[in-house]
């Protein structure tokens, strides 16, 4: 088959927009979202009124700052569809999370939403590389998470064919990679992962098939984890960005051609980094978290919604050609920081150090708990299959990694190296810290 050309699906004229000519369309657009928040949902036309703000005040994008910001307690507070700007049987689709630390918190989608996603989708999918006619082979989890439906949404509208494998039954997704020649891989990093491994185990030489890229994303991962993912899948992988409260998978992706940084969409969201102690705003290319402001959602535009990821933004030009600022490698969650002795410490910055030591498959826990009136940590490794499980090895390798972790990170802690398969193995968001502090 015939591929089309590789700008098949850039959309130069949005794509390569001026900052001015994004600016333009941003203040036209977030006026808008805030006319429809104050005169549609109690909660915010409160929150507006309680700082003395009106959507007829913002005169400026910088004016923004001025407006309050929202947090994912906000609609946990007002469960189920109180943040919904319309009631919710003219809705579409309904999605939520877990609720695993309370109620889940709930979105929601019109006709014109899910349109808007499935577009975003299908730019991200075509900037990592995708093109019509390909085979995407999407292992994201289906139902409630957003992840399955937004990916399967976006490759059809790409034009590509679909295998909606969902996560789960590793065994039969390395047959189905092989027998249905996918192009493209989608799923979290560490599934991904899992299944290069399960694929070695049934003699599988999944570097060998046709899959060319991994479109990966729902998790912090360091560009340690990209290394070994291109390298044990033979692919090309690229970071894709979203989440539920501000869309999906979507709101940013990669490009392939440079994979410095995620190209958030500004001409649907509005991507601010703030301080999170102070909550002051930041330049471009300061470290903090990074806020997002809906600009096109109809059903439940979400006005700086802090999302915890810590991160920087560029507006430097990159090499694809593409204008929209670029959303640095998020390097963990504000809510994931550890404080080991005086450092702040993320898990991300832990796997770098795994991924990097020789002998260490990439797959760990940390399991997190007190010593004393001080919080410790215990990292849990696993030997890489090549490296004989003796017990020399496991005490040699939980002896380096430990030194490493002191060395690169500046905390020490204990390593416990495990033989292969004795820790657990992620089918969608991977479970990284362990809480056991009580």
């Amino acid at each position: 088959m015939t591929k089309p050309p590789a700008d098949f699906m850039f959309d130069h004229e949005v794509e390569t927009l001026s900052r001015k000519s994004l600016a333009d369309i941003q203040l036209e657009r977030l006026r808008w979202s805030l006319d429809q928040v104050y005169e549609n949902v109690p909660h915010y036309r409160k929150k507006f009124d309680a700082v003395g703000l009106k959507p007829q005040d913002l005169k400026t994008l910088a004016d923004l700052k001025n407006f309050p910001f929202t947090v994912k307690t906000d609609l946990r507070d007002n469960y189920p569809f109180a943040m919904f700007t319309m009631p919710h049987i003219k809705l579409r689709r309904l999605h939520a999370s877990s609720g695993t630390t309370g109620k889940p918190t709930v979105v929601g989608y019109t006709k014109g939403d899910l349109d808007r996603w499935s577009d975003l989708m299908a730019r991200s999918m075509a900037a990592a590389g995708a093109r019509p006619g390909d085979v995407i082979h999407n292992a994201y989890g289906y139902g409630l998470f957003t992840g399955g439906l937004g990916a399967h949404q976006g490759a059809e509208r790409l034009g590509a064919v679909v295998v909606p494998v969902s996560g789960g039954g590793t065994e039969r997704q390395v047959m189905l990679l092989k027998d249905f020649g996918a192009d493209i891989l989608c799923s979290t990093p560490s599934y991904a992962l899992s299944i290069a491994e399960v694929a070695q185990e049934m003699g599988v030489d999944i570097a060998a098939l046709p899959v060319r890229r991994g479109i990966f994303g729902a998790e912090p991962w360091s560009e340690e984890m990209r290394a070994a993912l291109d390298q044990q899948l033979g692919i090309t992988s690229v970071d894709v960005y979203g989440l539920s409260e501000i869309m999906g998978p979507g709101v940013a992706c990669e490009c392939d051609t440079a994979r410095t940084g995620l190209h958030g969409w500004e001409d649907h969201f509005l991507f601010e980094v703030i301080d999170p102690e102070t909550l002051d705003p930041l330049p471009m290319g300061e470290s903090g978290e990074l806020v997002v402001t809906t600009l096109t959602k109809e059903a439940m535009p979400m006005i700086r919604y802090r999302t915890r990821d810590i991160t920087r933004l560029t507006d430097e030009p990159c090499a694809c050609g593409r204008t929209h600022v670029r959303i640095l490698r998020v390097t963990g969650r504000d809510d994931d920081m550890m404080i080991i002795r005086g450092v702040n410490v993320y898990p991300s910055q832990i796997e770098a150090v795994l991924v990097s030591v020789d002998g260490i498959a990439p797959h760990y826990q940390i399991i997190r708990n007190r010593k004393g009136a001080m919080d410790a940590i215990a990292v849990e490794v696993e030997l890489d299959p090549k490296v004989p499980p003796t017990e020399a090895n496991l005490s040699a390798k939980a002896e380096q990694v430990r030194h490493q972790i002191k060395s690169i990170i500046g905390i020490s802690c204990d390593v416990i190296a495990k033989r292969q398969g004795e820790l657990p193995r992620s089918e969608g968001k991977a479970v990284r810290v362990i809480d056991k502090r009580g």
